[in-house]
């Protein structure tokens, strides 16, 4: 059931997360799992799937790339390494593409785009136009000139907005974990939970937060996306990113939610 919310859906969209894109010691990217991943997004296409990937990483790989230290970033740092990193990031899509001969493009989102009706429909007109075009769309929430008043501060609300904005069928959010628990997977007695059917107060008390300075999301985060994207009609899925070929691994039956 869950490999069909992938294999069957026309539109998809795909979170990932700077803690799977970035390789930690270095800064730098994860190169083997990046080409492991375009090769996923490849093969959605070739069988005629739209697909739209929201990426994190620009702060990440900017952080590296102007040598900025571990740790907590004023916010003028993490603009700077947003600026910085974007390229990389941007640059990094378009080579692993071309390869797989298809097109990227680069749209990067803030809050208000999402939430303000006209700036709404002008981001899900891009969009579309860009998936009618055959182009593969990748955002990122505008961290440049983002501040914390008007962001998301995560990925995963984002990926869930863009989902509802170009009616998709499938989200899946690639996560540190295989799905949800009612309680950390570390823990004794900790069940996977294979389908959530309705997101209760009880769902959202299992939520825990982010398990690394690389990553802004966490638990709680995935659970409001869901929230955002099955109120839509989207089906959504939370998936080990850990693996080489996530999207294969879903398909092929990974323990998912």
């Amino acid at each position: 059931m869950n490999a069909e919310r992938l294999t069957k859906a026309k539109r998809v969209v795909v979170k990932i997360g700077s803690a799977l894109l970035t390789d930690r010691a270095t800064g730098t990217l994860s190169r083997a799992w990046f080409d492991a991943m375009i090769e996923d997004i490849a093969r959605l296409r070739a069988r005629g799937q739209d697909v739209v990937v929201v990426s994190s990483g620009a702060i990440a790989l900017g952080r590296g790339a102007l040598g900025l230290p571990k740790g907590a970033l004023k916010l003028e740092e993490s603009q700077a390494a947003a600026a910085a990193g974007q390229i990389h990031l941007a640059h990094a899509f378009q080579e692993a593409l071309k390869r797989h001969g298809h097109t990227c493009a680069q749209v990067l989102l803030t809050l208000d785009d999402t939430e303000q009706r006209r700036r709404y429909l002008n981001a899900r007109s891009t969009l579309t136009t860009l998936l009618k075009l055959g182009a593969v769309p990748v955002i990122n929430e505008n961290d440049t000139i983002a501040t914390t008043e008007i962001r998301y501060g995560d990925n995963d609300r984002l990926a869930a907005r863009v989902a509802t904005m170009i009616s998709a069928d499938c989200l899946v959010l690639l996560s540190d974990v295989d799905g949800l628990y009612p309680a950390p997977p570390s823990q004794a007695g900790a069940k996977h939970l294979p389908e959530v059917k309705a997101v209760t107060a009880e769902i959202e008390a299992m939520a825990g937060d982010a398990g690394s300075e690389f990553s802004k999301g966490g638990m709680k985060t995935k659970i409001e996306a869901a929230k955002i994207a099955v109120g839509a009609g989207c089906q959504m899925v939370i998936a080990d990113g850990h693996v080489l070929g996530p999207l294969k691994a879903i398909e092929d039956g990974a323990r998912v939610t």
